[in-house]
């Protein structure tokens, strides 16, 4: 029966995540055949080579959530892979700053929450800011130490490299038929058809849709938010990490400022509507994936409740001058004529029908099936422990088969 199959696991998208997937497979079950099935022409093109290429220390998010942990885990190990196969990195830390009064108290609870997940913080006062950042000004700021930078793109060849996979670039999955006594056979748009024993949806902006594809019902839907970036004409502004404090009714983190791993600063993102998935300019309009997010339940009870913040989000976007004040709160010195455009990224949230923005990573399981249905920031971090999470639970399937 192994003859009829063409791979014994196939793993839909090449992120970082789905290569990471098929790099535990093979790390775990050497010999179990993978392929990877990935629409563009190379691997990570959209959420993992769009972002501010951050690894996260984990300081945000809520104690015991997968979140939580595998950003944690996944930070330590991702600095390890880094250095290991010679990709670049750094562990810079960065600071927290706070502006406002009103934020103090929300700082505060994030040096508990950075206590409770292990990781070491420290606490700073504005003459101490000064030191880490001479142009940054705030109230109060915290430390975090085990924040760092990486080329993820770079991260993800490795990845689908040293796993061994058969990686197809451009083959979009059209159709999929899932047979719970069988597996799966999947045609491509260019008609190939791959027989798996498994299947493995890392599609990112689309897992919704191919959930929906093998016949399992996701229980929510991807709502994409666009995040706009800039990048600063004096970068000698800024030495390293500085972030805002973080509301914590959002999964968003607020404008930073980000020294990359080649020495530009970025600043951003702001979060606004994408009117496609893949949505990258406000000019990007598919009236078929911009149906889907309107007509999903979820995302009015989304806008009815949030609508004042995201009319600051959406004026941010459409004004240079807006954008630039919302910086200022951190870097006094920027001017509009600082900020140069650059790329943009999407952000693939999922969201249920009663309007709540999933804050946590989203994985569930179908007939030889296992969908990661919300991986956003930071799932590239997190991409090596969220991978080995994957592969145990395909793995399980496989052996049930």
């Amino acid at each position: 029966m192994r003859s009829t199959y063409d791979c014994d696991v196939l793993v839909i998208g090449g992120g970082i995540v789905g290569l990471s997937t098929a790099y535990a497979i093979t790390r775990a079950a050497p010999g179990t055949r993978v392929t990877v099935l990935e629409k563009e022409q190379g691997p990570a093109r959209h959420q993992t080579g769009r972002n501010s290429g951050v690894i996260h220390s984990g300081v945000y998010y809520r104690p015991g959530s997968l979140k939580a942990q595998y950003a944690t885990r996944g930070a330590t190990e991702m600095v390890k892979f880094c250095a290991e196969y010679g990709i670049a990195h750094a562990v810079t830390g960065k600071l927290i700053v706070a502006t406002e009064k009103p934020e103090l108290p929300r700082l505060h609870a994030l040096v508990q929450r950075g206590r409770e997940n292990g990781i070491p913080v420290r606490e700073l006062g504005p003459t101490q800011i000064e030191e880490y950042e001479p142009e940054v000004r705030g109230l109060a700021a915290i430390h975090v130490g085990t924040t760092g930078i990486c080329d993820f793109v770079a991260v993800a060849r490795q990845l689908a490299e040293a796993s061994g996979a058969e990686i197809r670039y451009g083959a979009e999955v059209l159709r999929i038929d899932r047979r719970p006594a069988l597996g799966a056979a999947v045609r491509t748009a260019d008609g190939t058809i791959v027989r798996a024993r498994v299947l493995v949806n890392c599609a990112g902006l689309h897992c919704d849709e191919i959930a929906r594809l093998t016949g399992d019902d996701p229980g929510m839907r991807i709502v994409p938010f666009r995040g706009e970036y800039y990048t600063l004409a004096r970068p000698e502004l800024v030495r390293g990490l500085v972030y805002p404090v973080p509301d914590p009714a959002f999964p968003f983190l607020g404008v930073h400022l980000t020294r990359g791993i080649d020495g530009g600063v970025h600043i951003g993102p702001n979060a606004v509507p994408a009117l496609a998935r893949e949505g990258y300019d406000w000019s990007v309009v598919r009236p078929r994936e911009l149906g889907s997010t309107l007509s999903w339940p979820g995302s009015w009870r989304i806008a009815r409740r949030h609508w004042r913040y995201g009319a600051g989000e959406l004026r941010r976007s459409l004004s240079t001058a807006a954008f630039t004040t919302a910086v200022r709160r951190l870097l006094p010195a920027v001017t509009p004529e600082d900020l140069v455009p650059a790329a943009a990224g999407v952000r693939a949230q999922a969201v249920l029908r009663d309007g709540t923005l999933v804050d946590d990573f989203l994985i569930k399981e179908g007939p030889r099936t296992v969908h990661v249905l919300n991986a956003p920031s930071p799932a590239a971090t997190a991409s090596l422990p969220i991978g080995r999470e994957v592969a145990r639970r395909a793995l399980a399937a496989l052996a049930g088969t």
